[in-house]
Protein backbone atom coordinates (compact mmCIF):
# COMPACT_ATOMS: atom_id res chain seq x y z
CA UNK A 1 0.00 0.00 0.00
CA UNK A 2 1.27 3.13 -1.13
CA UNK A 3 2.44 5.67 2.00
CA UNK A 4 0.41 8.86 1.69
CA UNK A 5 2.48 11.74 0.01
CA UNK A 6 3.00 15.54 0.59
CA UNK A 7 0.23 15.94 -1.90
CA UNK A 8 -2.44 13.43 -0.35
CA UNK A 9 -1.79 15.01 3.26
CA UNK A 10 -2.17 18.37 2.18
CA UNK A 11 -5.45 17.66 -0.23
CA UNK A 12 -6.62 15.66 2.56
CA UNK A 13 -6.67 18.57 5.25
CA UNK A 14 -8.43 21.38 2.87
CA UNK A 15 -10.92 18.91 2.04
CA UNK A 16 -11.96 18.13 5.68
CA UNK A 17 -11.77 21.84 6.00
CA UNK A 18 -13.56 23.57 2.42
CA UNK A 19 -13.68 27.06 3.89
CA UNK A 20 -10.64 26.93 5.52
CA UNK A 21 -8.53 29.74 3.05
CA UNK A 22 -5.31 29.15 4.27
CA UNK A 23 -5.37 24.97 4.25
CA UNK A 24 -6.46 25.17 0.07
CA UNK A 25 -2.96 27.58 -0.05
CA UNK A 26 -0.81 25.29 1.28
CA UNK A 27 -2.22 22.73 -0.90
CA UNK A 28 -1.20 25.34 -4.02
CA UNK A 29 1.86 25.59 -2.24
CA UNK A 30 2.94 22.32 -2.40
CA UNK A 31 2.19 21.70 -5.56
CA UNK A 32 3.89 24.70 -6.77
CA UNK A 33 7.44 22.81 -6.13
CA UNK A 34 6.23 19.64 -6.27
CA UNK A 35 7.64 17.01 -8.91
CA UNK A 36 4.33 16.12 -11.05
CA UNK A 37 4.45 13.13 -13.71
CA UNK A 38 2.91 14.78 -16.72
CA UNK A 39 1.18 11.99 -19.52
CA UNK A 40 2.42 12.43 -22.49
CA UNK A 41 1.22 11.54 -25.82
CA UNK A 42 4.04 10.40 -27.05
CA UNK A 43 8.43 10.89 -26.29
CA UNK A 44 10.00 13.28 -25.67
CA UNK A 45 11.36 14.91 -29.24
CA UNK A 46 14.62 16.79 -27.71
CA UNK A 47 13.12 19.37 -25.75
CA UNK A 48 9.48 19.16 -26.91
CA UNK A 49 6.96 17.10 -25.66
CA UNK A 50 3.49 16.80 -26.39
CA UNK A 51 0.68 15.74 -23.02
CA UNK A 52 -1.67 14.05 -24.11
CA UNK A 53 -5.03 16.27 -24.36
CA UNK A 54 -8.10 14.87 -22.93
CA UNK A 55 -11.68 16.42 -24.32
CA UNK A 56 -14.40 16.64 -21.39
CA UNK A 57 -17.68 18.13 -21.53
CA UNK A 58 -15.85 20.90 -18.77
CA UNK A 59 -12.80 21.40 -21.51
CA UNK A 60 -9.77 20.19 -22.13
CA UNK A 61 -7.16 18.98 -19.56
CA UNK A 62 -3.78 17.03 -19.46
CA UNK A 63 -3.49 14.96 -16.91
CA UNK A 64 -0.65 14.39 -14.29
CA UNK A 65 0.15 12.39 -10.95
CA UNK A 66 2.56 12.57 -8.45
CA UNK A 67 3.88 9.78 -8.31
CA UNK A 68 5.16 7.59 -11.14
CA UNK A 69 3.76 4.17 -10.20
CA UNK A 70 0.24 6.04 -9.95
CA UNK A 71 0.47 6.98 -13.08
CA UNK A 72 1.58 3.52 -14.76
CA UNK A 73 -1.56 1.97 -12.82
CA UNK A 74 -4.06 5.29 -14.50
CA UNK A 75 -2.22 4.62 -17.92
CA UNK A 76 -2.19 0.42 -17.53
CA UNK A 77 0.17 0.16 -19.72
CA UNK A 78 4.15 2.02 -20.08
CA UNK A 79 3.23 5.54 -21.29
CA UNK A 80 5.69 8.67 -21.74
CA UNK A 81 5.80 11.40 -19.56
CA UNK A 82 7.85 13.99 -18.00
CA UNK A 83 8.84 14.53 -14.73
CA UNK A 84 7.98 18.56 -14.26
CA UNK A 85 8.13 21.03 -11.02
CA UNK A 86 3.85 21.88 -11.31
CA UNK A 87 4.91 25.41 -11.93
CA UNK A 88 6.33 24.55 -14.78
CA UNK A 89 3.14 22.60 -15.82
CA UNK A 90 1.24 25.66 -14.36
CA UNK A 91 2.97 28.25 -16.82
CA UNK A 92 3.08 26.63 -19.71
CA UNK A 93 -0.74 25.65 -19.26
CA UNK A 94 -1.69 29.30 -18.50
CA UNK A 95 -3.46 30.97 -21.07
CA UNK A 96 -3.92 27.80 -23.35
CA UNK A 97 -7.55 27.03 -22.28
CA UNK A 98 -6.52 23.53 -20.58
CA UNK A 99 -6.63 22.57 -17.37
CA UNK A 100 -5.17 20.42 -14.86
CA UNK A 101 -6.17 16.85 -13.65
CA UNK A 102 -4.17 15.04 -11.11
CA UNK A 103 -4.15 11.68 -9.69
CA UNK A 104 -7.47 11.24 -11.41
CA UNK A 105 -8.76 7.61 -10.82
CA UNK A 106 -6.18 6.46 -8.87
CA UNK A 107 -6.31 7.94 -5.22
CA UNK A 108 -8.56 10.07 -3.19
CA UNK A 109 -6.48 12.95 -3.58
CA UNK A 110 -7.85 13.68 -7.25
CA UNK A 111 -8.43 16.89 -8.43
CA UNK A 112 -9.35 19.04 -11.08
CA UNK A 113 -7.86 22.53 -11.53
CA UNK A 114 -9.65 24.44 -14.17
CA UNK A 115 -7.40 26.94 -16.72
CA UNK A 116 -8.25 30.17 -14.21
CA UNK A 117 -6.93 28.43 -11.21
CA UNK A 118 -3.63 27.85 -13.03
CA UNK A 119 -3.96 30.96 -14.38
CA UNK A 120 -3.88 31.94 -10.81
CA UNK A 121 -1.29 30.33 -10.01
CA UNK A 122 1.07 31.28 -12.13
CA UNK A 123 0.22 35.01 -11.37
CA UNK A 124 1.02 34.22 -7.66
CA UNK A 125 4.40 32.44 -8.69
CA UNK A 126 5.64 35.64 -10.59
CA UNK A 127 5.79 37.99 -7.50
CA UNK A 128 9.08 39.73 -7.40
CA UNK A 129 10.50 40.52 -4.02
CA UNK A 130 10.80 44.23 -4.00
CA UNK A 131 14.22 45.91 -3.01
CA UNK A 132 14.38 48.36 -0.12
CA UNK A 133 16.71 49.72 2.39
CA UNK A 134 16.70 50.19 5.91
CA UNK A 135 19.26 49.99 9.32
CA UNK A 136 18.32 47.59 11.92
CA UNK A 137 18.70 48.96 15.27
CA UNK A 138 17.12 46.64 18.16
CA UNK A 139 15.82 43.18 17.24
CA UNK A 140 12.59 41.36 19.44
CA UNK A 141 11.39 37.82 19.59
CA UNK A 142 8.73 37.22 16.57
CA UNK A 143 5.60 38.68 17.34
CA UNK A 144 3.31 37.16 15.06
CA UNK A 145 0.04 35.39 15.97
CA UNK A 146 -0.05 31.53 16.57
CA UNK A 147 -2.07 30.79 13.73
CA UNK A 148 0.72 33.37 11.26
CA UNK A 149 3.70 32.38 12.32
CA UNK A 150 2.10 28.49 11.90
CA UNK A 151 1.23 29.10 8.68
CA UNK A 152 4.18 30.97 7.79
CA UNK A 153 6.63 27.80 9.30
CA UNK A 154 5.06 25.46 7.15
CA UNK A 155 5.08 27.44 4.20
CA UNK A 156 8.76 27.97 4.79
CA UNK A 157 9.33 24.64 5.41
CA UNK A 158 8.30 23.66 2.84
CA UNK A 159 10.69 25.70 0.43
CA UNK A 160 13.51 25.24 2.71
CA UNK A 161 13.28 21.77 1.24
CA UNK A 162 14.46 23.21 -2.38
CA UNK A 163 17.36 25.20 -1.08
CA UNK A 164 19.23 22.60 0.04
CA UNK A 165 22.66 23.94 0.34
CA UNK A 166 22.23 27.48 -0.20
CA UNK A 167 22.50 28.82 3.10
CA UNK A 168 23.30 27.30 6.73
CA UNK A 169 20.29 28.88 8.19
CA UNK A 170 17.66 31.33 8.59
CA UNK A 171 16.64 33.41 11.59
CA UNK A 172 13.22 34.90 11.97
CA UNK A 173 12.90 37.91 14.19
CA UNK A 174 11.17 40.85 14.78
CA UNK A 175 13.06 44.31 13.73
CA UNK A 176 13.27 47.96 14.74
CA UNK A 177 14.80 50.23 12.20
CA UNK A 178 16.25 53.41 12.47
CA UNK A 179 13.26 55.12 11.22
CA UNK A 180 11.24 54.03 13.86
CA UNK A 181 9.36 51.19 11.50
CA UNK A 182 8.89 48.04 12.89
CA UNK A 183 8.47 44.25 11.29
CA UNK A 184 9.76 41.24 11.18
CA UNK A 185 12.91 40.07 9.38
CA UNK A 186 14.27 36.71 8.01
CA UNK A 187 17.97 36.54 7.85
CA UNK A 188 20.02 33.94 6.26
CA UNK A 189 23.36 33.14 7.38
CA UNK A 190 25.79 32.04 5.40
CA UNK A 191 24.08 32.16 2.28
CA UNK A 192 26.31 30.70 -0.96
CA UNK A 193 27.25 33.75 -3.19
CA UNK A 194 24.95 34.32 -5.75
CA UNK A 195 21.98 32.56 -4.16
CA UNK A 196 20.32 35.20 -2.80
CA UNK A 197 17.48 36.00 -5.33
CA UNK A 198 16.54 32.75 -5.35
CA UNK A 199 16.35 32.75 -1.48
CA UNK A 200 14.58 36.25 -1.24
CA UNK A 201 11.95 34.59 -4.46
CA UNK A 202 11.58 31.79 -2.06
CA UNK A 203 10.62 33.54 0.79
CA UNK A 204 8.31 35.55 -1.03
CA UNK A 205 5.99 32.72 -2.65
CA UNK A 206 6.33 31.35 0.87
CA UNK A 207 4.66 34.91 2.08
CA UNK A 208 2.24 34.41 -0.70
CA UNK A 209 0.95 30.80 -0.12
CA UNK A 210 0.89 31.89 4.03
CA UNK A 211 -2.08 34.27 3.42
CA UNK A 212 0.60 36.95 5.32
CA UNK A 213 0.76 40.21 3.38
CA UNK A 214 3.66 40.56 1.17
CA UNK A 215 5.34 43.47 3.44
CA UNK A 216 5.09 41.51 6.76
CA UNK A 217 8.64 39.98 6.13
CA UNK A 218 12.07 41.09 5.22
CA UNK A 219 14.71 39.54 3.76
CA UNK A 220 18.24 40.17 4.70
CA UNK A 221 21.49 38.20 4.32
CA UNK A 222 24.53 38.43 7.03
CA UNK A 223 27.74 37.11 7.77
CA UNK A 224 27.32 36.90 11.81
CA UNK A 225 30.04 39.23 11.67
CA UNK A 226 27.13 42.04 12.01
CA UNK A 227 27.49 44.92 15.28
CA UNK A 228 23.58 43.49 15.71
CA UNK A 229 24.22 39.74 14.90
CA UNK A 230 24.43 38.35 18.86
CA UNK A 231 20.98 40.11 19.82
CA UNK A 232 19.54 38.74 17.13
CA UNK A 233 20.37 35.29 17.33
CA UNK A 234 19.51 35.41 21.04
CA UNK A 235 15.71 36.20 20.32
CA UNK A 236 15.16 34.76 16.68
CA UNK A 237 13.89 31.38 15.88
CA UNK A 238 16.46 29.86 14.06
CA UNK A 239 15.97 27.36 11.16
CA UNK A 240 18.83 25.23 10.12
CA UNK A 241 18.50 24.77 6.15
CA UNK A 242 18.95 21.34 4.85
CA UNK A 243 22.10 20.46 3.33
CA UNK A 244 22.47 18.70 -0.13
CA UNK A 245 22.52 15.29 -0.67
CA UNK A 246 25.49 13.49 -1.55
CA UNK A 247 25.12 12.30 -5.53
CA UNK A 248 25.56 8.38 -5.32
CA UNK A 249 24.10 7.75 -9.16
CA UNK A 250 25.36 9.42 -12.61
CA UNK A 251 25.23 12.93 -12.81
CA UNK A 252 22.80 13.91 -16.07
CA UNK A 253 24.07 16.97 -17.61
CA UNK A 254 21.65 19.70 -17.66
CA UNK A 255 19.32 19.96 -20.39
CA UNK A 256 19.48 15.80 -20.68
CA UNK A 257 15.99 15.66 -19.85
CA UNK A 258 13.02 17.73 -20.71
CA UNK A 259 12.40 20.16 -17.73
CA UNK A 260 15.64 19.74 -16.29
CA UNK A 261 17.23 22.79 -17.35
CA UNK A 262 15.47 26.05 -15.31
CA UNK A 263 17.12 27.64 -17.77
CA UNK A 264 15.80 26.04 -21.00
CA UNK A 265 11.80 24.92 -19.92
CA UNK A 266 10.62 22.17 -21.91
CA UNK A 267 8.48 23.23 -25.40
CA UNK A 268 4.54 22.21 -24.92
CA UNK A 269 3.00 21.32 -28.13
Amino acid sequence: MTQPTAYDLAHAAAEAAPDDAQARMTLFGLLADAELFLLLESEPVGDSITPQLFETEAGKYVLAFDLEERLSAFSGVPAPYAALPGRVIAQYLAGEEVGLGLNLGVADSAMVLPPEALEWLTETLSSTPETVTGTPVAFTAPALGPAALGALLTALDMKFVHLAGTAAQALLAGVEYQDGSRGHMLAFLGAVQGAEPALAKAVAEALAFSGLDAGALDVAFVTGDEALFVQLAEVAQVFDLPEPEQETHQVIEPGAAPGMDPDKPPILR
